[in-house]
C-alpha cells in the first residue's frame, strides 16, 4: 500500500483552492498544511478545507512533516521560493513559470538533481485526458508524420477578471510567461525539444485599466510584451508557429493544430484536461470528433502533477512533469523575447525528453509505477 505523501501550500492566492481540490482527489496525497506571507489568509483556507496546519512560510518549511511543497506565489519569487523549499530538503512543485529567467531555473534544476530532491512544475493539463488522447492519435500514425504546428492563445488580458492583475504586465509576466507554459509543453509532447526560434513582440497598449475589485479603476504600466509571434523549429526537424497575446478582443483561430503526412489532428486548449480532439483525415470532407482514449482526468485535476511526483517518489520512476521539461519551456520563452529584441534567430541552450504518455486504463485516482 502506497505511504500518504504530506503537501504544504504556500501561497494562498487565486489558484489556491483549484490544487486543494484537486490534490483531495488521490489517496496518496494528503493536503496538510498551508503557508503564506499573510498569515490570515492561510489561516481562512485551512479552516475552509479543513487543513491541520495553517504557517507563515518560513514555518512550513521548517515542518519535517511535509514532504513536498507546492509554490503557488507570485511568479516574480517562484525561483527564491522553490530553493528555499529545496534548501530545507523538500521535493518541490512549483506553479509555471518555473523562474523568471533561465540562470534562476538552471539553478533550481541543478540543486534539485544535486540533492536527490523531485523538482516539478505546471502545467500539468499535459497529462489530462484530452492532451494524453491527441498524443495516442499521433501515437498510433492516425495522421501519418508529423510535419509541423500552429498554436494561438489570444485574448484581452486578465486585468477585468483577476483581482490582482498588475504582476500580468510585468518583466517575468505578459502573455508568453503566463500561457505559454501550457502551449509550449504541449507542443514539446508531440514534436519533442526545441532547437531554436525567431519572433517579433510589442507593448500594444502602453498602460492597462483594472476593471475587476478590489483595484478596479487603477492604472498598470505595461512593461514587458503584450503580443509576441514565433517561429519554431524542433530538435526533429518539424517547425510550427506559436502566436501569445493579451491584445485580442476575439478571434476564430484554433488552439493547436497538428499537421500530419496523412491528416490534421485538432488539439483541445492546452489549459484545460479535456477534449474535444478532432481529426481529418486526407481526402475527407469534413472533421470527426474522436472518442478520448484516456477518459480519465478530464475535469478540473490541478494537482495530478503533484500526484505523479508522488507516485514517482514511490515507484522510483521518473516524473512527468519534470523541472527539465519546464527549464526547457523557460528557455524558450525567454528566447522569444531575446530574439524579438535583437531580430535574429537564437538557439536553445536547454533540451528536454518527452515524457512517457499515461496509461489509459488508470482509473481517476490512480496513477501508473
Amino acid at each position: 500500500m502506497s505511504k500518504t505523501v504530506k503537501l504544504g501550500i504556500i501561497g494562498c492566492g487565486n489558484i489556491c483552492d483549484a490544487y486543494i481540490n484537486g490534490c483531495k482527489q488521490f489517496p496518496i496525497l494528503e493536503v496538510y498544511a498551508v503557508a503564506d506571507i499573510a498569515f490570515e489568509r492561510a489561516e481562512e483556507k485551512a479552516n475552509t478545507h479543513g487543513i491541520t496546519k495553517a504557517y507563515l512560510p518560513v514555518d512550513l518549511m521548517a515542518d519535517e512533516a511535509v514532504d513536498i511543497v507546492i509554490n503557488l506565489t507570485i511568479p516574480a519569487v517562484h525561483a527564491e521560493v522553490s530553493m528555499q523549499a529545496l534548501k530545507a530538503g523538500k521535493h518541490v512543485y512549483s506553479e509555471k513559470p518555473l523562474a523568471t529567467n533561465l540562470a534562476d531555473g538552471k539553478a533550481l534544476v541543478d540543486y534539485a538533481d544535486a540533492n536527490n530532491l523531485r523538482l516539478g512544475c505546471a502545467p500539468d493539463t499535459f497529462l489530462g485526458g484530452g492532451l494524453q488522447s491527441a498524443r495516442q492519435v499521433i501515437d498510433d500514425g492516425l495522421i501519418g508524420e508529423p510535419i509541423a504546428a500552429n498554436a494561438f492563445m489570444l485574448s484581452r488580458g486578465v486585468e477585468n477578471w483577476h483581482p490582482n492583475p498588475d504582476f500580468f504586465f510585468k518583466a517575468g509576466g505578459g502573455p508568453m510567461f503566463d500561457m505559454g507554459p501550457y502551449y509550449l509543453t504541449a507542443l514539446i509532447q508531440f514534436m519533442g525539444s526545441i532547437k531554436g526560434m525567431s519572433s517579433t513582440a510589442a507593448i500594444s497598449f502602453k498602460e492597462r485599466v483594472i476593471g475587476s475589485l478590489p483595484l478596479a479603476g487603477q492604472v498598470i504600466e505595461v512593461e514587458t510584451p503584450t503580443h509576441i509571434s514565433c517561429l519554431l523549429e524542433f530538435n526533429s526537424g518539424k517547425v510550427a508557429t506559436l502566436m501569445t497575446s493579451f491584445d485580442v478582443w476575439s478571434s476564430q483561430v484554433p488552439r493547436i493544430e497538428i499537421y500530419g503526412s496523412e491528416g490534421t489532428l485538432s488539439v483541445p486548449d492546452p489549459n484545460t484536461f479535456g477534449g474535444p480532439v478532432l481529426l481529418r483525415k486526407a481526402g475527407e470532407d469534413d472533421w470527426t470528433e474522436l472518442e478520448l482514449t484516456h477518459s480519465n482526468y478530464t475535469s478540473n485535476m490541478r494537482g495530478l502533477g503533484v500526484a505523479d511526483i508522488a507516485n514517482a517518489l514511490q515507484s522510483g520512476r521518473p516524473h512527468r512533469a519534470s523541472g527539465q521539461q519546464a527549464l526547457h519551456v523557460l528557455d524558450a520563452m525567454e528566447t522569444s523575447l531575446k530574439a524579438a529584441a535583437e531580430r535574429k534567430f537564437l538557439d536553445l541552450t536547454t533540451s528536454t525528453t518527452v515524457p512517457k504518455a499515461m496509461n489509459p486504463s488508470l482509473l481517476e485516482g490512480e496513477l501508473d509505477s
